[in-house]
Parts: C-alpha cells; structure tokens; sequence
C-alpha cells in the first residue's frame, strides 16, 4: 500500500506537533516553514492537562518535567485592591483528578520539545508558501522561491493569516480592539511573586495582567492587555514600550505596577481572531490550530486546541490509512468543530468580562466568580482526552 504524502505548512506548535503524532503513527511528513531559522521568540505558555496528557504520549514527559512549572493555582484578583475573585488549585490535586499536569513554561522551551521529535531533514526552512492549488488526486504548495511541492494531503498550520486556508473558507481575521504586551521578568527582580508558583490576573476596566513562572522558575512571564484601536501589528518581536505600559496601570495594585516596572523589554501584538467556520478541509487540504480557529488569548488554550488537532487528525489518518483520506478528515471536523468553536467563542466571551468597568455588572461577575472556584468548574476543558474522543468516534 502506497505511503500517505503528507506536507505540513508551518513550523510552530501545531505544526511540529502534527509531525511528531504522524510520525508516532509511522507516516511521513515534510514540514515547510517561511522562517531562514528557528529562534527563541515569544514569552510565556499555558499547557493545561487536555494538553500536556497528549505531550507526555509523545515522550516529552522528562524535556517538559525540567523546563516547566506545576503551579499550585490559578487566582483572579481585582485591579486596585488585589481582593480574591476566585482561585482554582492546581498542582497535585489538578493531577491526580485529571491524570495530568498543569504547565506554564516558555513558549520556546515546547518549541523545542516537538522539535525534538522531528528529524531534521524533514523540517524545511526558508520556505514561504505563496499559495495552493488542488487536483483531484493531490494538492500542491507553491513556494515563493518558485519550488512546487505535490501531496496527498496538505495541512495547514500557518497561522491566523494562513495561507492554506483560503482552499477551505473565505474570511478575514478580526481585530478585537485590544493589544496585548508581553514580557519576561528574572525571577529574582520579583520576589513578591514567588512565594507559591501560581497564574495570576488582575481583573480591571478595559484590561487585565496575567503572569506566571516559566524556565523552572528563572524568569516570569506576563501579559498585559490595553484597549487600543491605533495598533494593528501581529508580531512576536515588534517592539513594545515599557513607559507606555506602565502608564496605562498606573494606579494598579501595587504588584502589577512593581512587576511592569522590572520589565526592560516588552513586545506588543494586536489581538485578532476568526469567526468560527463550518469546516476545516475541504479536497486535500485541512487545516489545524490557528489557522483553523484562532482565538483571543482569554482562555489560555490556542496553543493546547492547536495539539489536540494534531493529535486527533494524525490517528484520523492512521486509522483510515491511504484510500480513506476523505472519511478521515470528516471525522477530524466532526470530533474538533463543536469542541474548538465553544473554547472560541468563550475567549471572546472573556474579553468583555475581564475588563468590566466597576459597577452593577462587574459585582455580578465577582460573585459568580467566587461561587464557581474550584476545579469542577473546569471538567469539561480539562478532563477532555482527544485520543479517546477520537477512539470513541471510531466505536460510534
């Protein structure tokens, strides 16, 4: 029986994810990445155990254990006072209910994890696809240096501006409003936050900071969000700047203001995302993570949907094998699509609950807030296994 061709645009999490579970399923792959080389950018990343389970199969249970942070749990706090809103433990008890990690730890240190799981020849840089185009029995990249790539299957894990998903649905992306700066601090300029590993956000009128530790508890990563209509660009290294920040919490607890204070250098992304689609292949191409459903940062699981598509479209594919390519990208749309389109729509649900002015309806979150801590609240989001939601549907 002949080989699947399979080639994946995009070398970052889902992207490398994707090839890491194909090739735990024993099929082949090409990675094609627009980037000359692979660098250390962005900040911090929230693996919750939905997540982290499927990394740990993938034999990154030991790279992550060394490089990650448990923290013992997620706490909201207002804006001035830095009153309680809700705490959610995590840590031993987020692992034994769940069977599986908390992680918060650099975005290049699960880069370079999935790296790891990929041989080297089959990553390919420099490799800018320009388009696609579909017969009926393969597809094909167009690379901008003219170079034309045929595959059986394409998969697109180019981003929120992917260029694989024109094949599959016309759209454009959707600025939220709001940018977000991001930052790392050396642990030792903020020792106020290190006296329990936590992730920590501070709820106000049109913004809130999120940090947490990352590096095994070298550095802490935060995120800041602003209400802005006048920055549009979506890069991990456009430089952001810190008195502009600082300006826009001051008069914030004590703790957020010390914290952007001990920043040196931030980032600043605008933040888009997509309304949701209807599908997420179409012929031979499929697409996985943001460029099939991305969303606002607000509930800290891009990056966790992105590997649980990977994982749920490779075991799609191994079980169909190569004469059932159709079949199995019709049952990677029907186990993702309810999932990935409720965790979107609540990121931006969240947008506007986070950063509520003070008033009648930002009390009415608080108490809901304080009545629903604890980890049952998060069953659903946490306790999911993509691998036997895929199992599952091939027994249904």
């Amino acid at each position: 029986m002949p080989q699947l061709r399979v080639a994946v645009v995009g070398a970052g999490i889902a992207g490398l994810a994707f090839a890491a579970a194909l090739r735990r399923a024993r099929i082949d792959c090409h990675v094609y990445e627009q980037a000359e080389r692979l660098t250390e950018v962005g900040a911090g990343v929230q693996v919750a155990p939905n997540a982290s389970r499927l990394l740990h199969r993938l034999s990154l249970r030991e790279r992550l254990s060394a490089s990650a942070v448990a923290p013992q749990a997620i706490e909201m706090r207002r804006w001035d006072d830095g009153g309680l809103l809700q705490r959610v433990p995590l840590g031993g008890l987020c692992d034994r209910r769940f069977g599986a990690p908390y992680y918060t730890l650099h975005r290049a240190d699960l880069h370079s994890g999935l790296l790891s799981l990929v041989p080297p020849d089959r990553v390919h840089l420099g490799a800018r696809l320009v388009a696609v185009s579909q017969g009926a029995d393969e597809a094909r990249l167009h690379l901008a240096d003219g170079t034309t790539v045929a595959a059986d299957l394409v998969v697109g894990a180019d981003g929120i501006h992917s260029v694989a998903r024109e094949q599959i649905v016309t759209d454009e992306p959707r600025f939220s409003g709001q940018t977000i700066y991001r930052g790392l601090v050396p642990a030792e300029q903020v020792p106020f936050l290190l006296d329990e590993p936590r992730v920590r956000l501070w709820l106000g009128p049109d913004r809130h900071v999120v940090c947490y530790p990352v590096s095994a508890g070298r550095q802490v990563s935060f995120g800041a969000t602003v209400s802005a209509s006048d920055w549009r660009e979506e890069s991990w290294v456009a430089r952001g700047e810190v008195a502009e920040l600082a300006a826009a919490y001051e008069g914030w607890h004590p703790d957020v203001v010390r914290l952007i204070g001990a920043a040196r250098r931030v980032s600043r992304w605008a933040l888009h995302d997509r309304d949701s689609a209807d599908r997420l292949s179409s012929g031979r191409v499929a697409v996985i993570g943001d460029a099939a459903h991305p969303m606002l940062p607000f509930q800290a699981q891009g990056a966790n949907q992105a590997i649980e598509d990977a994982v749920v479209l490779a075991l799609c594919l191994a079980e169909a094998g190569p004469g059932g390519l159709d079949a199995a990208l019709h049952r990677y749309e029907q186990i993702r699509l309810p999932r990935t389109t409720r965790i979107q729509r609540q990121s931006r649900s969240n947008a506007e609950t986070f950063h509520l002015a003070d008033g009648d309806a930002q009390r009415r979150r608080d108490v809901s807030a304080r009545t629903t801590s604890g980890l049952d609240q998060h069953e659903w989001l946490f306790g999911y296994d993509a691998e036997r939601a895929t199992t599952t549907s091939r027994s249904a």
